[in-house]
This record gives structure tokens, sequence and C-alpha cells, in this order.
């Protein structure tokens, strides 16, 4: 699988902590049909970040993907800011196109919700004080978007306070989540059903 190789973003002097946090990114490694890359950070969120992009991309197909789009954030501060309790804080976003039938089962956030949480626990990913929401959008053509038809999208919010320097297996759950939202089960396991999605791009343009 590939390593994402990564420059760090930083207008500041780099403290120890968020070099070591960033050389653990930078060791993980991505299944085949995630497309990783890093990108500019939100400004002034932190004195350090780096943030990453993602797209579920099965058979390695170019350009923007209809399966699902993620980004992770990973924020560090040395002053430890009382709403983290602690020095770092992630930061992340999935979302994924979903068949309407799906889309309309009131349980889906909770589910969704689940996985990332269990995401982080099967990672043994270091955490305290996570925080997040799940929206679930339904919509439908009329007028000239008849032809359009129904669709539904999945989108998770979500940040917690990482209890160590070691970002990888944070990353790892983020990655797990995307694809799952996607409809690609983990990959060490057939047994936990996959949200169905759809591969259009729907409601755009």
């Amino acid at each position: 699988m590939p390593t994402l190789g990564l420059v760090v973003v930083s207008l500041h002097p780099v403290p120890a902590e968020f070099d070591r946090a960033a050389e653990s990114i930078r060791a993980v490694e991505f299944r085949s049909d995630l497309r990783v890359q890093e990108i500019r950070p939100p400004e002034d969120l932190a004195p350090n970040s780096l943030a990453l992009a993602a797209d579920v991309s099965p058979g390695q197909l170019e350009g923007d993907s209809h399966f699902g789009t993620g980004r992770f954030i990973m924020l560090h501060d040395l002053s430890e800011p009382e709403a983290w309790r602690g020095q770092f804080r992630v930061v992340c976003f999935a979302q994924a196109p979903l068949e309407t039938d799906i889309g309309a089962d009131a349980m889906l956030p909770d589910v969704a919700w689940s996985w990332l949480m269990d995401a982080l626990e099967e990672e043994q990913a270091d955490y305290d004080f996570a925080s997040g929401t799940v929206t679930v959008v339904n919509s439908k053509g009329f007028g000239e978007l008849t032809e359009q038809g129904e669709g539904s999208q999945i989108e998770m919010r979500a940040s917690w306070s990482p209890q160590s320097d070691d970002l990888a297996p944070h990353v790892a759950a983020w990655s797990t989540l995307l694809c799952m939202l996607s409809g690609l089960p983990p990959v060490d396991s057939k047994e936990v059903p996959a949200i169905r999605h759809i591969a259009r791009n729907h409601g755009r343009g």
C-alpha cells in the first residue's frame, strides 16, 4: 500500500511533539483504493497544523470521487487550549453518497458514529473528549433538475483530543470510517456491513 509523504506547513518554530506527530502520520500506509494527499491546513486554528485530503477511488479512478471524500486536520498548541484539554486536537470530515432507502433510515447517524468509535478502539487510538455531528441529506430534483432524480448523502464532522503524539492510529481510524461510509468494508473484516452507496455525482452542476 502507498505511504504518504508530507511537507509540514508551519509559521512557527516546530515543537518536538508536533514533529513526532507529523512523523507518525508520514508512516501511515493507506489501502490502494484510497487516494490521500497533504493539503494546506486552515489558517489561524493552531500554531502548528497539518491537513490531509482523501478520496475513495475503487479501481484507481481519476478525477473527483463520486464514492466518498474526507479531510483530516491535526492541530497542535503547546499552551493546551482549555477546549482541547491537551496539546493536540483532531478535526475530521467524511462524506459519501447513499442509496435513498438507506438515507431514510433513522438509525443511520447512530450507526455511522459507532463506526468511528469502533475504528478508534480497533486502532487503539489514545484519545478523549470526542464530539461530532452526523447529517443525512435527502434530495429530489424538480423542474430542470428533475432528471437528477432522488439522492441521499451522509456527512460526518468529528473532533477529539489525542493523548499522545502518535497520530498514526487516529489517521487509520479516519480512513477506515471514510471507506465504510463509502461502501467499502474494512480490509481485514468481511463481517461488518457497509452502507450502500451510489457512484454518481448527485446534485452538482
